[in-house]
């Protein structure tokens, strides 16, 4: 199935297309003849030379204005233009990627188009090489929200770089909220087996999922759970789905402060989940909180080193996070022995094709 089929090829996600201004024509009103047979042989070879040279040296692409434009108008993407673009029934799908998770943006959205929820994702770039890789073969589907942050570090996790990336996290889901739209959020190492929509029950504030691997009862209690040793709950940050609800705003807002409130040092190396915990522990009297079923949303930890049950739940499971592994390889190794590792054979079944 081609990639093409994923596209809304009538639909201008921007207001402003960008058209290219008209040459002025008096520029063009020379003689010919005022150009040498010489001259005209050196432009001609000088083309040739650029048209063979340049795919191999990989010479930047702004070197050529037309090719400048094209790129330059996502610089001017804004967020509400793209949420506007795909958002549907009210919600939008949101990830936030650099150009080294591309392969795993890719397996996540084959899984996503089988359900067939691709045409609300929204993919938040964090470099400028993801903004434009995804609109090239995604048109509409990628934005970046300036300041693109330094990312020489920000893949390691614990690293100040890694918290730097993910502790811009809830001031996207807030911005998207203060606009309207429902909003679930996704890491891209995660995989949907099932579409995950008719679990988000009743109207609730916000809905996430636990982060341990101790088996819960099928029948379990859709409360925060218990604070535990360090005098918090551990719920994943990986995978939350927000109404626009001033409760669900209100945790966003906490969240963020609590960021503030414990940044990143050497000794202390944080991330944003501890944060997100302690926002929701702090707000759990004001919002209507729900926790997403264990059977249907499992961390690593669980789905991948339990397998009495995985085959005890066999048929619940929604999405899957590749989570309890740190390292590109070491995530792709799982995904491939469990048979959730889908971009190297279907590749097509995703909107950006192969990449």
């Amino acid at each position: 199935m081609s990639q093409f089929l994923h596209q809304r090829p009538l639909h201008n996600p921007l207001s402003d297309p960008y058209p290219i201004s008209p040459r002025n024509s008096i520029n063009f009103q020379r003689p010919m003849s005022l150009l040498s047979r010489t001259t005209l042989l050196v432009l001609l070879s000088l083309l040739v030379l650029l048209g063979i040279i340049l795919p191999w040296t990989g010479t930047p692409v702004f070197m050529f204005p037309n090719t400048a434009s094209s790129l330059a108008k996502w610089r001017d993407y804004t967020l509400s233009q793209a949420a506007s673009f795909v958002a549907k029934n009210g919600t939008v799908i949101v990830c936030a990627v650099s150009q080294p998770y591309l392969p795993f943006l890719n397996n996540w959205l084959i899984s996503i188009s089988r359900q067939k929820h691709q045409d609300q994702v929204l993919v938040i770039a964090e470099d400028y090489a993801t903004l434009y890789k995804v609109n090239e073969k995604w048109p509409g589907h990628a934005v970046l929200i300036p300041p693109a942050p330094d990312l020489q570090t920000a893949h390691k996790f614990g690293s100040q770089g890694f918290f730097n990336f993910t502790s811009r996290r809830p001031r996207h889901l807030l911005h998207i909220l203060d606009l309207g739209y429902n909003v679930m959020y996704n890491d891209v190492d995660m995989v949907w087996l099932k579409d995950p929509f008719p679990y988000l029950e009743g109207n609730h504030d916000v809905y996430f999922t636990d982060d341990m691997a101790a088996v819960k009862p099928l029948d379990h209690s859709h409360h925060l759970p218990p604070p535990g040793k360090k005098g918090r709950t551990y719920i994943c940050s990986c995978m939350i789905f927000l109404r626009p609800t001033d409760g669900a705003k209100l945790v966003m807002k906490k969240w963020i402060e609590e960021l503030q409130a414990q940044p990143w040092s050497k000794a202390k190396k944080a991330n944003d989940q501890p944060a997100f915990n302690w926002a929701l522990n702090k707000t759990a009297g004001q919002v209507d909180l729900y926790l997403l079923p264990q059977a249907a949303f499992p961390t690593g930890g669980l789905f991948f080193k339990n397998q009495t049950w995985v085959q005890e739940t066999k048929g619940r499971h929604a999405i899957i996070h590749n989570n309890y592994i740190t390292g590109f390889e070491k995530k792709i190794k799982r995904f491939h022995d469990f048979g959730l590792w889908l971009v190297d054979d279907q590749a097509s079944e995703s909107p950006l094709g192969r990449l």
